[in-house]
């Protein structure tokens, strides 16, 4: 009997040996996906993993050496696992084409279209596995795009902003198969993560008659947030791959005073452990990798709620 089949409860006593998941992680990053199932209660069997960023594998794999390699996803077809066995499909398909800051080109934007292999690798665990566990996770976009995506997955999303559990506003859709509800906000702003850090060479001096720059807990649409300062009693701006070009998020640290966030602060925000990234990859590729990544506490309410409606 498959793992979803019945209830989760049931499904432990079942395998009551091995009472663990295998979990099919696509576009898997730096691997937030299975640092979320640990925190939600869910023990991983076999984690297989999509991934062809050099960096995140990186990262990845000094956590989690056991994790099954699989590399482009586009060429799933030619990879040799058990499909039958996979008890959960995760990802979070690349969102360019969707988002409101980018040119909105949608599925005609080859990496958004990476959706369609979403749904061609979970209709081929279907295949096996009807009662098969999934997951997409994207950025909010017009409502046009969604229903071409309901239609496919045959459910709708849920609507989280990762203030509820961060310092950061990050607006992002999840579709997942079973019952799933809004966290409860814990209240946290940026003064909870940002590290006290002495002033030095690298923080720079609020201009003259520029105070109108200074945000709190607004979302900027578009690069305007590359002129904004945010205080820290309010949010962080949607971390992006950011790229270097100041673009990283400011944040004020005296009444004159501003300065990027560090990566550690930005692992914070993504509620990774600190130093999760950077201190197996440069500080821009932690940048970069944290901006691709979900936050990690978020995808954990998704995959308890599993828990919950199934025990």
């Amino acid at each position: 009997m498959n793992a979803f089949n019945t209830s989760f409860s049931q499904w432990l006593k079942i395998k009551s040996l091995k009472p663990k998941a295998n979990v099919l992680s696509l576009f898997d990053g730096i691997s937030a996906g299975r640092l979320a199932l640990e925190r939600a209660g869910i023990e991983v069997g076999t984690y297989y993993r999509s991934e062809i960023d050099k960096f995140a594998n990186k990262v990845a794999m000094h956590y989690y050496q056991d994790d099954v390699q699989l590399g482009d996803v586009t060429k799933w077809r030619e990879w040799d696992i058990d499909w039958a066995s996979i008890d959960m499909l995760i990802g979070g398909s690349p969102c360019q084409g969707f988002s409101f800051a980018g040119k909105q080109l949608a599925f005609d934007d080859p990496r958004s279209a990476l959706f369609f292999v979403y749904v061609d690798i979970l209709n081929h665990i279907k295949s096996f596995n009807p009662n098969v566990k999934f997951m997409l996770e994207n950025v909010k976009m017009k409502k046009e795009f969604v229903e071409v995506i309901n239609e496919y997955l045959g459910v709708e999303p849920i609507v989280i902003n990762s203030a509820l559990l961060s310092a950061q506003n990050r607006v992002r859709l999840y579709w997942c198969n079973w019952d799933l509800k809004q966290p409860k906000d814990k209240g946290i702003l940026l003064r909870d993560v940002v590290e006290n850090i002495k002033p030095d060479r690298h923080c720079e001096r609020i201009k003259e008659g520029n105070e109108g720059h200074i945000a709190t807990a607004i979302d900027i649409k578009g690069m305007d947030c590359i002129k904004r300062v945010y205080g820290i009693d309010g949010k962080a701006p949607t971390l992006t791959t950011m790229g270097g070009g100041h673009r990283e998020p400011k944040v004020l640290i005296s009444d004159v005073q501003y300065r990027k966030l560090t990566p550690t602060e930005c692992a914070r925000l993504q509620t990774f452990p600190d130093c999760w990234a950077e201190s197996i990859v440069s500080n821009s590729q932690a940048y970069k990798a944290y901006g691709n990544s979900w936050t990690v506490d978020v995808v954990a309410h998704v995959f308890k709620s599993l828990v919950e409606v199934t025990a």
